[in-house]
């Protein structure tokens, strides 16, 4: 019997563990030693365990920590970038997933007044270490969030691409900002998204970006034109050289960040109804699974990703 999915990204990455286990002890040295520890890649992925905090108790205590951590040393790093990203992810939570004319202005109102919290702490991140990229991607992400447009948007993507050209993090973070549904365009979402993949070198993560983009075409399109758009050689042609470039090329490896990748691949590649290539992703896999893009093609990501699961095993067998 397949496992179900596991979406915790402690099972992935340890470190998640280990950082909860520190902030619930309210251990700051530990998280530093953590934090020290890690690459930008790493110091990400604790910004988006501390984003996931939300249960009332565990957000509370956290605030407390981070906060006594920074009143501790105000140009703490850690501190202040993993404080930034659990406001703008509480604030995300207000706003919800929906498009924007089925939020409310009353959700609107506070998730803006969230976001600019998450902003003043960010802003002073920045400015006492300008090398925190972890920082910067967040501000990327409040760039979306409060509607300051693409020049700035940019400004703050550049300011952390001069530290780390390839973090995919910040990547994703302004690939979305250049999405129609933001305040880009089909034009600039596929040119920026192939430009970071080609600069990329060959093996890394980075080439999901380019199954990304079409996903997010793909979503905007009818149920007439979705499967057209999928099928058409340009399109995959571009799906494919993005997986020899990433999770089929040799020098691809399990580094923080590639469960996000060979779920996005296998995503992909069960829409593409390549059910082959589909279940080699979901092979090297095994459990671990995230919620993009399952929360894209599915209404409930664990059953989709079940489902689509099961569909490439049984593909590949015949």
């Amino acid at each position: 019997m397949l496992p179900v999915p596991d979406f915790d990204a402690a099972t992935a990455y340890p470190e998640v563990g280990v950082l909860r286990a520190a902030l619930a002890a309210g251990d700051w040295p530990a998280v530093r030693r953590l934090w020290d520890s890690l690459d930008w890649a790493g110091r990400g992925e604790l910004a988006h365990a501390a984003g996931d905090v939300e249960r009332p108790g565990e957000t509370e205590h956290l605030v407390t920590v981070l906060r006594a951590a920074l009143q501790a040393d105000a140009a703490d790093p850690a501190a202040g970038a993993l404080l930034g990203r659990h406001l703008i992810a509480a604030a995300w939570r207000i706003r919800s997933g929906a498009r924007a004319q089925y939020v409310s202005g009353d959700r609107f109102a506070r998730f803006h007044a969230e976001l600019r919290r998450a902003e003043e702490v960010l802003i002073e991140a920045t400015a006492r270490n300008p090398g925190n990229v972890t920082a910067w991607q967040a501000r990327v992400t409040i760039a979306r969030g409060l509607q300051v447009g693409l020049a700035e948007a940019r400004r703050r993507y550049d300011k952390a691409a001069r530290i780390d050209p390839h973090h995919l993090d910040t990547e994703l973070s302004y690939q979305q900002m250049v999405c129609p549904k933001w305040d880009g365009s089909w034009e600039l979402l596929h040119a920026f998204s192939r430009e970071r993949m080609l600069a990329a070198p060959e093996g890394a993560l980075n080439a999901v970006l380019v199954p990304v983009a079409h996903l997010e075409h793909w979503l905007e399109l009818s149920e007439e034109e979705d499967t057209a758009y999928l099928r058409s050689k340009a399109v995959r042609d571009e799906i494919y050289e993005a997986a020899h470039r990433s999770v089929w090329h040799p020098a691809f490896r399990r580094t923080i960040g590639w469960v996000y990748v060979t779920n996005v691949f296998a995503g992909i590649f069960s829409l593409l109804e390549d059910q082959r290539a589909a279940a080699g992703q979901f092979a090297a896999l095994g459990p671990l699974a995230s919620r993009f893009p399952w929360s894209y093609i599915g209404r409930d990501e664990g059953e989709t990703f079940m489902w689509r699961r099961s569909m490439a095993i049984n593909g590949a067998a015949k």
